[in-house]
């Protein structure tokens, strides 16, 4: 059985990663740089905090439309492109190794690709050249569900396969238009510290690192950092799909907060 690669990265806000904000220069720079460690895909399947429905869904179109699924921004905004194909065989392998999982899932042949996974994507392959499929997150927010559902994706048999969350991992709105101060700071740190730590950590067992995870609301500032954590969902996907430490994260600074990255090589 194939061996995946899996990435979680921390998309930034709305098109801004794509319309040259300086808060988003490190972020960009970030996800550039990663596309240059990985070996590149033949093919991407996304999980992106901004989809969410009642079963697992997955995107089964050809040539699926993009999602500007922001508002206020700049007309620009709305006239990105990429021009990614779908996987259809692809999507159909899904469907059918998450009912393998007993994991109802939906086939959804209209969902265009929403900016959690084209502003990444444009950054780390600007050609858009390599087949994307998307997969919902469960409208529940479940953390056990998630990390389940990540479990039954690496089992996907296609070579050269990249598994991505797309999400965030700090996403309080409000505290990111706020001015910046050292108790903001520290309460940011605090989760994102306890974060990196339960991650990449190797000596804990991965039934503790999991219990950690599915207990994320206990940890230090967790609700500060999401008061709803659509965002946080997509790394425990990715979790689930590798059961094992990260091998690598960086963070960066992004809105005037900091929000990391982590990844584990196939």
């Amino acid at each position: 059985m194939a061996q995946h690669q899996v990435l979680f990265v921390s998309h930034g806000g709305g098109p801004l990663p794509l319309l040259g904000d300086p808060q988003h220069q490190e972020l960009v720079a970030q996800l550039q740089g990663i596309s240059e460690q990985l070996e590149k895909p033949k093919a991407i399947l996304v999980v992106s905090a901004h989809w969410e429905a009642e079963t697992p869904t997955v995107t089964t179109a050809a040539n699926p439309g993009l999602l500007y699924d922001y508002y206020g921004f700049s007309p620009e905004s709305y006239e990105i492109q990429y021009p990614a194909k779908g996987h259809p065989a692809l999507a159909r392998q899904v469907l059918t190794t998450l009912e393998e999982h007993d994991i109802a899932a939906t086939a959804d042949d209209q969902r265009s690709l929403d900016h959690g996974v084209f502003v990444p994507l444009k950054l780390m392959y600007p050609a858009g050249d390599i087949p994307v499929i998307q997969v919902s997150l469960l409208h529940n927010l479940d953390p056990q569900q998630h990390i389940a559902l990540g479990k039954a994706l690496a089992a996907i048999d296609h070579e050269g396969l990249l598994i991505l969350g797309s999400g965030f991992s700090f996403h309080n709105m409000k505290a990111f238009f706020a001015p910046q101060d050292p108790e903001t700071e520290k309460r940011n740190l605090a989760f994102e510290n306890w974060l990196k730590d339960t991650l990449t950590r190797t000596d804990i067992t991965e039934e503790d690192r999991k219990q950690r995870l599915i207990n994320w609301a206990d940890a230090p500032e967790a609700r500060f950092c999401h008061p709803r954590e659509e965002h946080l969902m997509p790394l425990l996907v990715c979790y689930g799909a590798t059961g094992r430490p990260a091998d690598f994260y960086s963070m960066a600074r992004t809105l005037g907060r900091t929000a990391g990255l982590f990844y584990w090589p196939a």
